[in-house]
């Protein structure tokens, strides 16, 4: 099944392409954030503006105004430590009384770093102390720990690289195992509908995600399988009856046809009478003929009738035809010329040749049917593309653009339906259509350019 490589690669496909869209927008997110975390007045800053802003005057150490309003507005507090003797030599008015006012080395290594009282601090050196500034406890969380294993650093892109990998590789694995047994209910799914289109029954396992689906598919082929019996079964009986009927009608038929014959080959009745029973043998032979089509076309129709096919010189078969319909043309109504080229005696094809001399005389005789006043008759034999043309007209009536429509188009036997005393194409070109496509071959009913009707057979070589 192809549908299932393509699904399977839509799949994979929409997999990739979310996992890409997850990495792009989490990325980023991560640099938006980093980006607003990282603002201006970072408390590093401000500590090193902070101890910009304390000068020494003669009653001690005093801050700006503008950096108390600045650490007030943040709420944070500040001390200043000599740097002599660590002690603190200037505070805020917001200062903890938890925070100690004296610090030694190691004191301020921890201050640095860290926090005092849980207050997050941060330090700036100045010309004659270090500034403490103290933020919220909530504010701001220190890495205690600032260092880092060079080769970790110098690997790191490497190491980002094989992450990803991996956790694409994971979410791969993850969508492959969540969606295994929605692709396994899908390939059984697909081939019951692809089965469906040949007729033959189908019965899928009622189970899993697409359950429902599949009973669906188990209904449909029960319906389809009813309805092919059931037509299966009309159709058998209707060639039955057609069969049932040509045969029943054979005998009877005959004893008309004797008898018929017989008056009309009795010199003691009259003329009169005996052209009646002329015309009685005539149309007897006609309901025959009409029985044989019917029976031919019914098992055409049914592939009941056997092909025997061979390799038959197409030249003269169909030759052998034209010449007993010239030699059966006593009154010369009907002549036929024979138009294939002359350097073209040997043609070789694959047919039944029964069958093929059966449509070229359906093909003559319907020529002949069509124009009672009489008509010239045109054979023609043409190799074209490699496949056997089989071309018969005639200069007689023709038929109409609508008529002709029908008769390529329509599946039924007669086209003119408005009115039942008019001639009709019908059987004879229905058999026709079936020879030809008992051979692979097709066939096209157009008008003549002779001025009449034609009909092309078009035969595999």
């Amino acid at each position: 099944m192809k549908s299932v490589p393509k699904l399977i690669k839509r799949f994979v496909g929409i997999l990739m392409l979310s996992s890409f869209l997850i990495l792009v927008i989490n990325f980023t997110a991560l640099a938006t954030i980093a980006a607003t975390q990282a603002p201006n007045g970072s408390p590093w800053k401000t500590a090193e503006q902070a101890v910009e802003s304390i000068e020494k005057s003669e009653q001690g150490y005093i801050m700006s105004d503008k950096m108390i309003e600045e650490l007030n507005f943040h709420n944070v507090w500040a001390l200043y430590l000599d740097n002599t003797t660590g002690k603190c030599v200037w505070y805020s008015d917001n200062l903890p009384d938890t925070v100690p006012l004296e610090y030694t080395f190691s004191d301020i290594a921890s201050v640095t770093r860290g926090y005092i009282d849980g207050y997050p601090t941060f330090t700036g050196a100045g010309e004659n102390g270090l500034i403490i500034l103290g933020y919220p406890k909530d504010s701001y969380w220190k890495h205690m720990w600032p260092s880092w294993d060079y080769q970790f650093i110098a690997n790191l892109p490497k190491t980002v690289l094989v992450v990803l990998t991996l956790n694409i590789l994971v979410i791969f694995l993850i969508y492959i195992i969540a969606n295994t047994k929605l692709l396994k209910s899908v390939k059984p799914i697909a081939d019951g509908i692809q089965t469906l289109s040949t007729g033959q029954p189908v019965v899928l396992k009622e189970k899993g995600l697409l359950s429902e689906i599949s009973a669906n598919i188990n209904q449909t082929s029960e319906v389809l399988q009813s309805q092919n019996y059931q037509l299966k079964k009309k159709e058998t009986a209707r060639a039955n009856w057609i069969a049932g009927v040509s045969h029943d009608i054979r005998t009877p038929l005959s004893m008309v046809m004797g008898y018929a014959s017989q008056l009309e080959n009795n010199k003691q009745l009259p003329a009169e009478e005996r052209q009646k029973a002329g015309v009685i043998v005539k149309q007897s032979q006609r309901i025959k003929n009409l029985i044989n089509d019917l029976n031919l076309a019914s098992k055409l129709e049914y592939n009941m009738q056997p092909i025997h096919i061979e390799q038959i010189n197409i030249i003269s078969t169909v030759r052998q035809v034209v010449v007993d319909f010239i030699n059966l043309d006593i009154d010369g109504k009907y002549p036929i010329e024979w138009l294939t080229d002359s350097d073209l005696n040997t043609f070789i094809i694959k047919a039944d040749k029964d069958l093929i001399k059966r449509a070229v005389s359906n093909l003559i005789q319907n020529s002949i049917n069509h124009n009672a006043d009489g008509c010239t008759i045109y054979v023609t034999i043409k190799e074209c593309n490699k496949r056997c043309n089989i071309i018969v007209s005639d200069n007689g009536v023709g038929a109409t653009d609508k008529q002709i429509n029908k008769l390529n188009n329509s599946p039924h036997y007669m086209v003119c339906d408005e009115n039942t005393s008019e001639q009709c194409h019908g059987l004879g070109l229905l058999i026709v259509k079936q020879i030809a496509a008992a051979h692979q071959g097709t066939i096209e009913i157009r008008h003549s350019e002779y001025g009449g009707f034609e009909v092309k057979i078009c035969l595999p070589s």
